[in-house]
C-alpha cells in the first residue's frame, strides 16, 4: 500500500437534522443508525482501510468528541484525532489536517470524506479513490466524485461537467464546470434533464501540497493562520497554538473557500450505492420497510392503519402508533419529535426554537 496516500475522516457535525436521534452529546456519525452492528463512522474507517495504511488515517472531530472517536476506532492513536477548539465548516479543518499531515510527509495526497455517508459498492469506490490518489500524486488538481443523480434531489449540491473526455485512462473522469449549492425544485429537474450534472459527495482527493498552495491563493486569512504555525505541527506545542488562532478562523465550507474558485477541479463520474444520510428521508431510503412502507428502528413499536413513516425511538420503550401517515416519529433521552416527512427541512428550526425557549439539556 502507498505510504504516502492519506484519508481525512471529517466528524465535527451534529446532526442537527437528525435531533433527537442525534445529540450534541452523541452524534449520528457515532451511532449505528442502520442497525448493522457498526456506527457511521467505525464503517468509514473500515472503508478506508482498503486504501490507506491504518496510521495515515486521520479523523477531525471537535473536542468533545475526542473519547468517542477514540473509544469507537480500534486502532486509531491519539495523535490520529485532530481536534477542532470550535466548529467553523469544512474549510478550516481541511486546512489544519493538510498543514498537519504536509508537516509529516510533503508527499502526501489525501482523500477528504465526511465520516457518515453510505457506500454500498464499496469496492467501486475503494477503486475510484486509489485512482484519484494516483492521479493526485502526480499533478495540482483537484478531484472529487459526482454521483449519478437518480432524481432532482433539492437537498444535494451539483457538480456540471464539461462533456469532452481529456483522460485517456479514465473514461468516467471529467473537467469540473461549475458547482451549484441546493437548487430549487425546478432548476434540480432542469440539472437532471440535461444530463451533466452530478450530485456533489462531499468527497474530495488532492496532494497536501496543492491545497495548501490553494487555501493561500483564495483565503489568505485560513492560510496565515496555519501557516504560523509552521514547526509546531506534531509537536506538544501544537494543541495550545491552535486552541488560540483556530477560533479566528472564518466559517466557510470547502466547496465556497476553494473549489468553486479554482480552476484545475475533475470529477469522477460515480455509482457506488452511495447517500449522504443528510435527512430522515435519505435515512427512511436507505432502511428496510414493512408491508406498509414503514421504517423501524425499535424493538418495541405496534403499528396500526400507518404508512411511509419512518419510527426512531429505544428497544425498551413501547410505542403503539395509528392512523399515521408519511410521518417522523423519533425519541430519544428526554424529547419526543413527531413530524411530518415532507416538513423535515423545519427540524433546524424546531433545534433554534428549543435552544432559545427550553436551553441546550434537550439538544
Amino acid at each position: 500500500m502507498n505510504n504516502n496516500n492519506y484519508a481525512v475522516i471529517m466528524a465535527g457535525g451534529v446532526g442537527e437534522r437528525f435531533w433527537p436521534m442525534s445529540k450534541v452529546s452523541r452524534p449520528k456519525q457515532f451511532i449505528d443508525i442502520l442497525g448493522t452492528g457498526k456506527t457511521l463512522i467505525q464503517q468509514t474507517y473500515e472503508r478506508f482501510l482498503s486504501v490507506c495504511n491504518k496510521e495515515n488515517i486521520y479523523i477531525v472531530t471537535n473536542k468533545i468528541y475526542r473519547e468517542l472517536v477514540l473509544s469507537q476506532l480500534e486502532g486509531i492513536g491519539e495523535h490520529q484525532v485532530i481536534c477542532e477548539p470550535a466548529r467553523k465548516n469544512t474549510a478550516p479543518c481541511i486546512a489544519y489536517a493538510a498543514h498537519k499531515i504536509h508537516a509529516l510527509n510533503p508527499n502526501a495526497s489525501m482523500v477528504v470524506a465526511p465520516s457518515d455517508h453510505i457506500i454500498l459498492k464499496e469496492d467501486v469506490f475503494c477503486d475510484i479513490i486509489s485512482a484519484a490518489l494516483q492521479e493526485a500524486a502526480n499533478s495540482d488538481n483537484f478531484y472529487t466524485l459526482g454521483i449519478k443523480p437518480s432524481r432532482p434531489d433539492t437537498g444535494y449540491g451539483y457538480i456540471q461537467y464539461v462533456a469532452e473526455k481529456r483522460f485517456k485512462n479514465h473514461d468516467l473522469l471529467r473537467k469540473v464546470k461549475t458547482f451549484t449549492e441546493k437548487p430549487n425544485e425546478e432548476l434540480a429537474r432542469s440539472f437532471l434533464q440535461s444530463g451533466d450534472f452530478l450530485w456533489n459527495s462531499g468527497i474530495f482527493i488532492w496532494s497536501s501540497q496543492a491545497i495548501i498552495d490553494a487555501f493561500e491563493k483564495f483565503q489568505p486569512e485560513i492560510s496565515y493562520v496555519f501557516q504560523k504555525a509552521k514547526g509546531l505541527y506534531n509537536t506538544p506545542e501544537e494543541e495550545a497554538y491552535i486552541d488560540h488562532a483556530y477560533p479566528a478562523c472564518k466559517s466557510i465550507s470547502i466547496d465556497y473557500a476553494i473549489m468553486e474558485k479554482a480552476d484545475n477541479v475533475h470529477v469522477f463520474i460515480s455509482d457506488f450505492g452511495w447517500s449522504d444520510l443528510g435527512t430522515w428521508g435519505s435515512l427512511f431510503d436507505a432502511m428496510d420497510k414493512d408491508k406498509e412502507s414503514n421504517a423501524i428502528s425499535g424493538e418495541n413499536v405496534i403499528v396500526y392503519d400507518s404508512s411511509g413513516c419512518i419510527v426512531n425511538v429505544p428497544d425498551d420503550k413501547l410505542v403503539v402508533m395509528q392512523g399515521l401517515k408519511d410521518f417522523i416519529v423519533s425519541e430519544y433521552e428526554n424529547s419526543l419529535l413527531i413530524c411530518h416527512k415532507s416538513q423535515e427541512q423545519q427540524i433546524r428550526k424546531f433545534v433554534n426554537d428549543i435552544k432559545i425557549t427550553r436551553g441546550e439539556s434537550y439538544l
